[in-house]
């Protein structure tokens, strides 16, 4: 198992001070969203082989219309390619767009990713096409080869539930799951304040039990190796103190212990 690090709440640092911190901190690799980066892809390359560190790309389509957004991810992963990541992780399409047109950018990506060796994955993600349980297995069921990033937090919030009501949904999502984003979401938010805290603990333990449940089932499909990546986000995605501008918690000492939490209750 690969236990990598976003650079979410260090998008301000230069890039090779992020994977020296990254590599520094114990993880296998860096998942990085390419369209703030500027730096080449040679660079890029350079930087982690020099570490040590494998790379998962994270790219967004964009636009105002699907046609928009099948322009700017032919553009974004061809950049994701230059820089021989693992694979590309993907904010794909939006939710307002129909079921066809989601199909349409979902079919691209594999064709992409069927052209250039370099699979692409879909985050769950609210405001995307995979924003809601239903909506994905309606996908997964027309597009059965469709792969996904599991961030089941989105979906606890959009739902207001555990999805214990949804089961058929929340197995076929995660029998698709290729990669993990480890943060713990509850049925009024997308990010608990601090997994740490015992109030938190019944939704830490769903998410592990669904986390533990994905990774089972790509054992059994003789996966080589998986991902995993800790992204617990600063504020303001990380509420607020009171009438403080600061956040209740630091969002890279959450994942450092998001990332020990894991070794220990997934490697087993």
């Amino acid at each position: 198992m690969l236990f990598a690090k976003s650079d979410w709440e260090s998008a301000g640092l230069p890039l090779p001070e992020f994977v020296s911190r990254v590599a520094a901190a114990g993880y296998d690799a860096t998942e990085i969203y390419l369209p703030s980066r500027r730096d080449s892809a040679g660079e890029i390359r350079s930087l982690h082989e020099g570490a040590g560190l494998q790379m998962v790309a994270h790219i967004a389509t964009e636009g105002a219309t699907p046609d928009e957004h099948l322009k700017s991810l032919e553009a974004r992963y061809m950049r994701a390619v230059e820089v021989q990541p693992l694979f590309v992780n993907c904010h794909t399409g939006r939710d307002h767009f129909s079921f066809a047109d989601g199909c349409r950018i979902f079919e691209a990506a594999e064709t992409l990713a069927d052209r250039y060796g370099v699979p692409i994955l879909h985050e769950t993600h609210r405001g995307r096409a995979l924003f809601s349980a239903p909506r994905t297995g309606e996908f997964l069921e027309a597009l059965p080869s469709l792969r996904l990033t599991a961030d089941l937090s989105h979906w606890v919030c959009v739902h207001e539930s555990d999805l214990s009501d949804q089961p058929e949904n929340l197995a076929a999502a995660l029998a698709a799951a290729g990669h993990i984003h480890a943060r713990v979401g509850f049925d009024e938010g997308p990010q608990v304040s601090d997994p740490r805290n015992p109030a938190h603990a019944p939704w830490l333990r769903l998410f592990t039990s669904w986390w533990r449940e994905i990774i089972r089932l790509r054992r059994v499909g003789s996966c080589e190796w998986f991902t995993v990546s800790p992204e617990f986000g600063p504020a303001p995605y990380m509420p607020l103190s009171g009438a403080s501008p600061e956040p209740v918690a630091d969002a890279w000492e959450i994942n450092a212990w998001m990332l020990s939490y894991l070794r220990r209750e997934l490697n087993g």
